[in-house]
């Protein structure tokens, strides 16, 4: 199966697909709904998600597990299916993405935060080991540590991945612009503070995701490689930011809106470039397109 870095020392910069959520709420997934559930219960509308951003021309696959930990899948009475639903969750984007595509194993925050003591650092870490470990069961290649706000989960995550599997680590902080033009998380995170971190870690990529449209997606790249030079970075953007049209809730970027940053996404050291809310195989198709 392929390396992420190596793909990336070969290519220079790859594709990676799009949302998973707004598709699968497309397929029928009701509001308050698990989307990891549906690993077991729609397993041919997962895999046709997966499968439709490598026909869109994705190098990377994430996987439906961004929920995954038991300690997100309580909230459904799913914890103890916990390991089960990511490792299927693995199969099924390995499926698609064949032996030339590279799997990444989606794994979001837990919703819980250590600061306030809503779980002790040993229970984050053993969540997010039994989801790293499920994931490379399933065939993933990297573990892709996403939407992450605060040093001390990501941290947690990031040690669970290194200590137990041979996963490459990718791991993605969503920022805010401030007023004052800066970047920071809602846990007051700065991207620089984050390529410290988790560099320090161990973390083979490190990037952004949501928040931002491709264009917001600039200058955070731009902090990050002022910071380190040779680390590569992920940006997985959102398709705009949303708005609210009619009562629903849209993203206004269309797939050349995004096609026409990306190559100055990849200019400003990007070596991983997909979508996050709001795009579909569309916005990536167009994305490839752009940077090849």
């Amino acid at each position: 199966m392929p390396s992420l870095i190596e793909s990336i020392k070969k290519r220079k910069v790859l594709v990676s697909d799009g949302a998973w959520g707004t598709f699968l709420f497309a397929k029928g997934l009701k509001p308050g709904g698990c989307p990891e559930e549906w690993n077991l219960s729609h397993r041919s509308d997962v895999l046709d998600i997966a499968r439709s951003y490598a026909d869109a021309g994705a190098d990377c696959i994430e996987t439906n597990s961004f929920g995954g930990t038991r300690l997100k899948l309580k909230h459904y009475g799913l914890d103890r299916k916990a390991s089960e639903i990511n490792r299927i969750a693995a199969e099924i984007s390995r499926e698609a993405a064949g032996d030339d595509r590279v799997v990444l194993g989606s794994m979001g925050p837990t919703g819980l935060f250590l600061i306030t003591g809503d779980v002790t650092e040993e229970d984050m870490e053993d969540a997010f080991r039994e989801q790293a470990v499920a994931l490379e069961k399933g065939g993933a290649d990297a573990a892709c540590i996403e939407t992450m706000s605060a040093l001390d989960e990501a941290l947690c995550a990031v040690r669970a991945v290194k200590q137990n599997t041979g996963l490459e680590v990718v791991c993605t902080f969503t920022f805010e612009k401030a007023a004052d033009g800066s970047y920071r998380t809602m846990a007051g995170v700065t991207p620089t503070a984050m390529a410290e971190a988790l560099i320090g870690a161990g973390a083979d990529v490190i990037g952004t995701n949501c928040g931002n449209g491709m264009a917001g997606m600039v200058g955070i790249v731009k902090e990050i490689r002022a910071f380190d030079s040779r680390v590569p970075i992920l940006v997985h953007a959102n398709a705009g930011l949303p708005e609210i049209r009619d009562g629903k809730t849209v993203f206004p970027e269309t797939p050349g809106d995004m096609a026409r940053v990306a190559p100055e996404l990849v200019k400003a050291g990007a070596c991983v470039v997909g979508g996050c809310c709001g795009t579909t195989p569309a916005h990536i198709s167009a994305i490839a397109d752009a940077i090849r």
